[in-house]
């Protein structure tokens, strides 16, 4: 269905709410509506009815929520203001076919005592395209796995937005409740400066003076346009925090089925209590897929997609290895067909040899199944052969960000530098003259006169930095390449491959 009739759609059922609106206003303050108004509430329901009965043969799975949502709307007079504002549409707001995620300004806050905030992750942005596999790297504490769990919706963020094919799936008011209130303060202490300004101007006058009204005038012609701006910002931030409570509370959950995650740690994301086929069915059970012999079916064919096999269906995770525990998060996540997959550490709590399986068993999938991944790690190493862009976090923030090849020939920001430095080599002699570089960002950077922001220093190479570091990196660039050149020609006279 085009844009233009989905459209079309929501002027009518924004008319008919409407028409429900003035039926009941009409009868006064009773609480019990008119015969006209029972008519519009059948009329209308009979209407969603159809629509959803159209809905269902449409390529759009979102049509049906809103057919049903329309049900609601037309039995329940008394729902919210906001779900009932003719003004709040659902709307396809970043249309790219070649961008599959895209996270915006994402800032989360995790109340703590006294009133304080960890911000565990603030103002990160970026898009993972369609096919690709987008690796996440920092230590401990930098808002990694913070990253993925907002990306599904485990946590309501603070703020910024989440799209998801197009579809805002999430978002958060906070930056525009705080734009509200520091347009009030700021526009009330520009007021009180305009005030001391007239009152120190007319103190210097006489009484009878012929300018009096005129500086009266300009001054409250000032304040005046400053009070009709908080009104006008006001009004703006209040119709955004409506469309985001909206768009948060009408998620299609057939579309967010389409996202899945690979937990960190494989046994306390498998319930010990149900079997592995229960593991693996609860997801399709929850979108209405109540067939046994089909769940079953689906259950034996993912399980020996992930190596295991199918007479496991009738175990409990506390028979498994720490590997065979993975590759059941892994199918429990295979088996809602997702087409967007965040993998958080999955290799962390497994030794080498199982980790390669899974490396190698997650590449499988993706290449068979088409998926779009989100790799979170820690090793740079891992990374590399397993990603096709990375991007570098550090408490909270984005620093770096670009393709894998890039970003292992021209590393910028020292600490991405840090980290490549802390990866060991399995040569005894090179490991011992290795250098540790140790990242302290007091010593590093200078923000107290210049902020820094994402740079593109080079194509599709992002890296946070303020202007003067910007020159810095550059130089940084050309002495890169010209060591990458001088090993590349010792290695060919060597006859080795560089």
């Amino acid at each position: 269905m085009s844009m233009t009739s989905n459209n079309e759609t929501l002027t009518n059922e924004n008319t008919q709410e409407e028409e429900i609106r003035e039926a009941k206003v009409s009868e006064g303050t009773s609480s019990t509506p008119s015969i006209d108004a029972l008519k519009s509430m059948n009329k209308t329901a009979d209407q969603a009815k159809e629509d959803a009965m159209v809905s269902t043969n449409q390529s759009n799975p979102s049509f049906f929520t809103k057919a049903l949502y329309k049900l609601h709307l037309a039995k329940d007079p008394n729902a919210k203001e906001y779900e009932r504002n003719p003004n709040v549409k659902y709307k396809q707001e970043l249309v790219d076919n070649d961008v599959l995620v895209s996270v915006r300004h994402l800032k989360m806050f995790f109340p703590m005592s006294g009133g304080r905030k960890l911000k565990a992750v603030h103002d990160v942005s970026f898009d993972i395209k369609k096919g690709e596999c987008f690796g996440v790297v920092g230590e401990s504490g930098c808002g990694k796995t913070t990253t993925g769990r907002s990306i599904i919706r485990l946590y309501d963020i603070t703020s910024g937005s989440i799209y998801f094919k197009g579809q805002r799936i999430s978002a958060g008011s906070r930056w525009n409740e705080k734009e509200i209130k520091w347009s009030k303060i700021k526009g009330e202490n520009k007021i009180k400066e305009l005030r001391h300004e007239e009152a120190s101007a007319l103190s210097e006058l006489n009484e009878d003076d012929p300018q009096i009204p005129n500086i009266k005038k300009h001054y409250e012609t000032e304040i005046t346009k400053i009070q009709e701006n908080i009104k006008k910002i006001h009004a703006e931030q209040k119709s955004k925090i409506k469309q985001i409570r909206y768009d948060n509370s009408h998620v299609d959950r057939q579309l967010m089925s389409k996202m899945q995650m690979i937990f960190q740690d494989p046994i306390d994301s498998l319930d010990p209590r149900m079997t592995v086929e229960d593991i693996i069915q609860e997801g399709l059970k929850i979108q209405g897929y109540r067939n046994f012999a089909e769940n079953h079916e689906k259950a034996c064919k993912v399980l020996e997609e992930v190596g295991l096999i199918a007479d496991y269906c009738s175990r409990y995770p506390n028979e498994f290895s720490g590997g065979q525990r993975q590759r059941i998060g892994i199918a429990r996540a295979v088996v809602m067909n997702p087409e967007f997959m965040i993998c958080d550490e999955p290799i962390s709590a497994l030794d080498v040899s199982i980790r390669a399986q899974i490396i190698n068993l997650l590449n499988n999938l993706k290449e068979q199944h088409g998926l779009t991944l989100m790799f979170i790690a820690h090793d740079l190493s891992v990374v590399k052969y397993f990603c096709d862009r990375i991007a570098v976090m550090y408490f909270g923030e984005m620093v770096e960000l670009a393709t894998s090849d890039e970003l292992f020939a021209h590393p910028l920001h020292p600490y991405t530098r840090a980290l490549l430095s802390a990866i060991p080599k399995p040569d005894p002699l090179s490991e011992k003259k290795r250098k540790r570089i140790i990242y302290n960002p007091a010593k590093e950077h200078d923000y107290s006169v210049e902020k820094p922001s994402l740079h593109e220093i080079l194509p599709g190479h992002f890296i946070l930095a303020s202007e003067s570091e910007m020159i810095k990196y550059k130089k940084l660039i050309e002495e890169d390449d010209r060591i990458n050149k001088e090993k590349e020609e010792e290695a060919r006279k060597a006859g080795i491959q560089y």
